[in-house]
């Protein structure tokens, strides 16, 4: 098995999201009719509802499917809030297999069965997916919230007998947080499903205004408490590419705001890949 495109398949399902026709929400279905809302306050209300937190660790378990071909994964995750993201990925005996750690400006990956690693930027990560990708777009979609660092408007509201959207077709990085050309250039049509009740994200689909560019679902499902906050505690993912590629994510053993260590060390006996 090719663990190597495993990990980037990965990678490639955290970070860009599609567009599609309609939304569904995996909760029950709302009795009566919905009350109509416009963009600003449904985007208030899902911004009060959104998971807070400064440091989260999780375990999961990974069902990946690569043009058909299923590979299971268990592991576990660590995110420091607009820092680091930590993963570590074992098969079904439990072992360590490979680790990852991704920066706002690195990425660095080790893969303990070949002992091999890989150290770069985030440019790798731009030129594998042809698409300009930030930290925050990576850290939202494993969480479940909307895009931090980017304007709320020029969205348009609707609903249906289920739940309610928010659409638009260009959401720009906010000005103060632009430090490149890519940050600049980098604007989404995205799609973003709410459930009436709770106002957490059931749905949500990007897709970068570049030219063949990825195109990626999520939908978030099996809500439960977390410190008294609602958490996805299953999420699946959808890649629209030249190779088709499905995930289900299953997390488990959810911890809030308890520091944790982010160990990253390489064996001299390891190898460096390009």
């Amino acid at each position: 098995m090719n663990y190597l495109k495993n990990i980037r398949s990965f990678f490639i399902i955290a970070i860009l999201v599609t567009m599609v026709v309609s939304c569904h929400s995996t909760r029950s279905v709302v009795k009566k009719p919905l009350k109509e809302y416009g963009a600003d306050y449904l985007f208030e209300k899902l911004k009060e509802n959104q998971f807070k937190f400064e440091n989260i660790t999780a375990k999961f378990s990974l069902d990946l499917i690569i043009d058909g071909n299923k590979n299971s994964l268990k592991g576990q995750i660590r995110i420091r809030k607009d820092s680091a993201i930590w993963i570590s990925l074992s098969p079904a005996l439990g072992i360590e297999m490979a680790r990852i750690l991704i920066t706002n400006d690195s990425i660095k990956y080790m893969n303990r069965l070949k002992k091999t690693y890989f150290l770069g930027d985030n440019r790798f990560v731009k030129d594998f997916l042809n698409s300009n990708v930030d930290f925050d777009v990576l850290q939202s979609l494993i969480i479940g919230n909307d895009l931090t660092y980017y304007e709320d408007g020029k969205f348009n509201a609707s609903y249906d007998s289920k739940e309610y959207r928010l659409v638009t077709a260009g959401r720009h990085k906010l000005k103060k947080y632009v430090k490149t050309t890519d940050d600049a250039n980098r604007i989404f049509i995205q799609n973003i499903c709410l459930n009436p009740e709770t106002f957490k994200i059931t749905h949500m689909k990007i897709k970068e205004t570049v030219e063949n560019s990825r195109k990626l679902e999520a939908e978030y499902s099996d809500f439960q408490d977390v410190n008294d906050q609602l958490f996805s505690g299953t999420i699946y993912y959808n890649l629209s590419a030249d190779t088709p590629i499905d995930v289900k994510l299953k997390y488990s053993k959810i911890t809030v705001d308890q520091p944790k260590k982010f160990p990253f060390k390489i064996p001299s006996k390891y190898s460096c890949i390009q």
